[in-house]
């Protein structure tokens, strides 16, 4: 008999969850507002909101917590992150920040002014609202394979070339600041960007003398997917992927919340020496002192661990292969996902799960606030919510794809977890024809709405 896969871990320290009633979710999400961010979280079974700080840190993690160096200059932990973010990106100069859109904001600060133009590829919520915030336009050139979420395409996160050079010839070189890569592309659905894709973009960059920096939160997973699916790749390790992947940047933001598992911190890589000091500045006004940038060293120590930990084959493998197991589950009983799955979650096509239910009423949240009330499953819409106003017509923008996200934990959940989470959403799509309504937004805040949106029913 051939031998089953199993998980590269095992389990040492457990914490109980509260399963609860129909009744009882009813309650709460009318409380809510319709809004899965304003649950708390012991009104919540199955937490599928997002990956980002809920993974379980190991026992090395753990161990390097109680080792931290506190020093407020000149830390042994800030040495060892720095160490290790040179081991694995190659990247010489790096400023700790206490995550990824604390990251975004201190790089942006530096290099981002009014009636700027940052193409790339599906720029995520914090990404593109730090771009607006500052009256600068995000333009996105991923590739069309990606609109199309039963498509079998290895890499629906690339940037489309042609889309990026005509974006670099409409605009005067002076407009555009950067180039910002996503990898891996999680509004389109967690999907990867090859090797070949890298090269191009840097390429192209290249011609107009342009920065690229990789929004780098999945890059390890993006690693995984290189090796398994572009050709020449298979036989390198995941840190060898990633050593060539960086070397197509000229920097880095990293939300260490999720590839490097642990539940706060984030950093910026450089490249340049021009670059990193432009953002010290800003980084000890918005963070603090750039041998920490709102870090305790225990969680400086932790994030180092975790980035070797994070470029593993064995976790990555186990990781990855507990998402496409709850995502076969759901296409076999034929329900529309973003395909092939991405690394960190399963992606539902709410248009074609939900066709009766008007554009204007929120497609996607509405799916997301029913899989909460058969199930108790948290999980979260990457729509029209999501994608905001216009900002200069504050008209809806309706993206192309209406999507909720199934982001799962890392080592957190077991597969009967995933059971769980799949019949849920079954016994949703097997009612779904009497879905005929979403929802109306009462409240919304200018910028980043979906977080705390307040909704009522149509």
């Amino acid at each position: 008999m051939e031998l089953p896969f199993a998980e590269s871990y095992k389990i040492k320290t457990v914490e109980k969850i509260h399963r609860s009633t129909r009744e009882q979710r009813e309650k709460w999400i009318k409380e809510a507002k319709y809004n899965l961010f304003n649950l708390r979280s012991d009104q919540v079974y199955i937490d599928l909101l997002t990956d980002s700080g809920t993974g379980a840190m190991s026992d090395k993690q753990w161990s390097e917590m109680m080792v931290g160096d506190e020093s407020y200059a000149g830390a042994s932990s800030y040495y060892k992150l720095k160490n290790a973010i040179k081991d694995i990106t190659g990247f010489e100069y790096f400023l700790p920040t206490h995550q990824g859109r604390a990251a975004e904001n201190v790089l942006f600060s530096a290099m981002i002014k009014e009636g700027d133009i940052v193409p790339g590829n599906s720029h995520f919520d914090t990404t593109k609202g730090h771009i607006e915030f500052r009256k600068a336009k995000a333009v996105d050139c991923t590739i069309d394979e990606a609109k199309h979420t039963e498509l079998d395409y290895p890499f629906k996160g690339n940037v489309d070339t042609e889309k990026l050079e005509n974006v670099l010839k409409s605009y005067p070189r002076e407009k555009i600041p950067l180039i910002i890569v996503t990898i891996t592309n999680n509004t389109s659905g967690g999907q990867p960007v090859s090797i070949e894709n890298m090269k191009e973009v840097k390429k192209v960059a290249g011609k107009y003398g342009i920065p690229v920096f990789f929004d780098s939160a999945r890059f390890a997973e993006n690693a995984y997917f290189i090796k398994k699916r572009e050709k020449g790749y298979g036989d390198k390790s995941i840190r060898e992927i990633v050593k060539e992947m960086f070397s197509y940047a000229d920097g880095m933001t990293m939300s260490s919340k999720k590839d490097a598992i642990v539940n706060m911190g984030g950093f910026i890589g450089f490249r340049h020496k021009e670059h990193f000091e432009k953002a010290t500045m800003y980084n000890i006004l918005f963070e603090g002192f750039i041998n920490y940038g709102g870090m305790s060293g225990r969680d400086m120590n932790a994030l180092a661990q975790g980035l070797y930990e994070g470029t593993e084959f064995d976790y990555l493998e186990t990781r990855i292969k507990q998402v496409a197991y709850l995502g076969n589950k759901l296409r076999k009983h034929g329900i529309a996902t973003q395909y092939p799955f991405g690394g960190h979650a399963v992606f539902i096509d709410a248009k074609k799960f939900l066709p009766h239910v008007p554009k204007e009423e929120y497609i996607a949240q509405t799916l997301a606030v029913e899989i909460y009330l058969e199930g108790g499953v948290r999980a979260v819409e990457i729509g029209t919510l999501l994608a905001d106003r216009d900002p200069v017509t504050r008209e809806n923008r309706y993206p192309e794809l209406e999507l909720v996200r199934l982001a799962i934990p890392r080592r957190t959940y077991t597969d009967n977890h995933m059971d769980y989470v799949a019949a849920a959403v079954i016994n949703v799509f097997e009612r779904r024809n009497s879905i005929k309504h979403g929802f109306k937004i009462v409240k919304e805040a200018p910028i980043l709405r979906h977080f705390t949106v307040e909704l009522e029913k149509v």
